[in-house]
């Protein structure tokens, strides 16, 4: 028989319409009574639930996070209530004989028996935050899927802009691309549109430029850059927004802007912040902390049989971020602590593992920052190792050495007479 933690507790079933509720409430014999009930998942509905879980003077609740259903439910009870999120992996029932009230009452058996891992939920500061950040990754892509559309219609009209000009949409080469679009058809001299710091001759953009564009190209490439422009403008007044919310973490920003790789774009430090929030009283150790970003290999073993040890898919708006700051890093030559431990971990493993271990080190850091209110230091990477004592071999080890290696070992001739 399990031990029962939570007297009082309530276990929800979320979907789309409807919400399957039950409440398990244990006397001092050990016997559990459930209360069951069916709520809407209109505002006036989820009131109601909160209302009958008040009722019964139950202040526990746990639910799984189910889509993005869950987020209106949990933003009204936890005015009155702590809930607890689970992952579905936690709260996964039996197969067959299953229904929506089973669903609630397993739920809150388990949560009553302390067997669900509670999910990190960051304060309603850090989750608006958030809600932004990733808004304007989804700008970002949209406006880079745009500029790529855009490069195929100069492709397809044999126009070689990308192999003169470093940037397509600088200024030089977009005053020329409108140029085209404005005027099908004519030469003219690019000349007076290529800026002074151009590096590359007159002569070879003058080539460049010698293509047709078709009547639908043209068309379709004014939408591609009218497209990019507002979404540039929707970005600027999104960076705005979020500088409002960032100003009462000024001084956690400060100290995330002292680690290598978040210094280079104020967003990064931002949305380093938006995804694991200011307080590492949450993850106990930075272990903690690297698991539940999903930078570390799974641990699925069974006696001697070890199964797959790939990185989890936790993570998947904080690991693209740490990847891309590691690459960063990598081509930079202010901080040689992580291009010594990529290189020295990328010889064994290979590059991508050396990339994962990167990000490792990098969230690490973060919590020793965050933890100890201190800026970053790079003292302890950067000590020499003590130096590992040298093996010897007896006589059969070297001899399977060499053979390993490609030697041919030959036996002594016996003394000829």
């Amino acid at each position: 028989m399990f031990k029962i933690f939570r007297k009082n507790c309530c276990g929800l079933d979320v979907h789309k319409t409807w919400i399957y509720a039950c409440i398990g409430i244990t006397d001092a014999n050990s016997r559990t009574e459930y209360k069951q009930a069916r709520f809407s998942s209109f505002t006036k509905g989820l009131k109601d639930l909160a209302e009958w879980l008040a009722k019964y003077e139950c202040r526990d609740v746990c639910m799984e996070s189910s889509g993005k259903y869950w987020i209106p439910v949990f933003n009204i009870l936890e005015k009155t209530c702590f809930v607890t999120l689970a992952h579905p992996k936690y709260t996964k029932p039996q197969k067959g004989n299953k229904t929506d009230r089973k669903d609630a009452k397993w739920i809150c058996d388990l949560f009553m028996c302390d067997m669900i891992k509670p999910s990190f939920i960051p304060s309603p500061e850090i989750r608006h935050l958030r809600d932004l950040i990733r808004y304007r990754s989804k700008l970002t892509n949209m406006k880079t899927g745009e500029k790529n559309r855009a490069l195929n219609c100069l492709t397809v009209s044999n126009l070689k802009l990308d192999d003169v000009f470093s940037d397509v949409f600088g200024k030089s080469s977009s005053s020329i691309i409108y140029y085209l679009l404005d005027h099908p058809g004519e030469t003219f001299d690019v000349q007076p549109f290529i800026h002074g710091r151009c590096k590359t001759p007159i002569e070879e953009i003058q080539v460049a430029v010698d293509g047709a564009v078709s009547a639908s190209q043209a068309i379709k490439l004014r939408q591609c850059l009218q497209h990019i422009d507002e979404i540039e403008t929707h970005i600027k007044e999104l960076d705005q927004e979020i500088q409002v919310l960032t100003d009462p973490f000024s001084p956690v920003l400060t100290l995330l802007r002292t680690i290598p790789g978040l210094n280079a774009n104020p967003m990064t430090a931002i949305a380093i912040l938006s995804e694991i929030g200011p307080d590492m009283s949450v993850f106990p150790t930075s272990k903690h902390l690297v698991s539940w970003a999903g930078c570390c290999p799974r641990n699925d073993r069974s006696d001697k049989r070890v199964k797959s040890t790939r990185i989890s898919r936790a993570g998947q708006c904080l690991k693209p971020l740490l990847v891309q700051i590691v690459n960063a890093l990598l081509r930079s030559k202010e901080h040689p602590e992580f291009k010594q431990r990529y290189h020295r971990i990328k010889t064994s493993r290979g590059h991508k593992k050396a990339i994962i271990a990167l990000c490792k080190m990098l969230l690490t850091a973060i919590w020793n920052v965050l933890s100890k209110v201190e800026p970053y230091s790079a003292e302890g990477y950067l000590e020499d190792k003590p130096l590992k004592e040298e093996k010897v071999l007896t006589q059969s080890q070297a001899l399977t050495l060499l053979r390993k290696r490609g030697y041919t070992i030959i036996d002594s001739l016996p003394n000829s007479s």
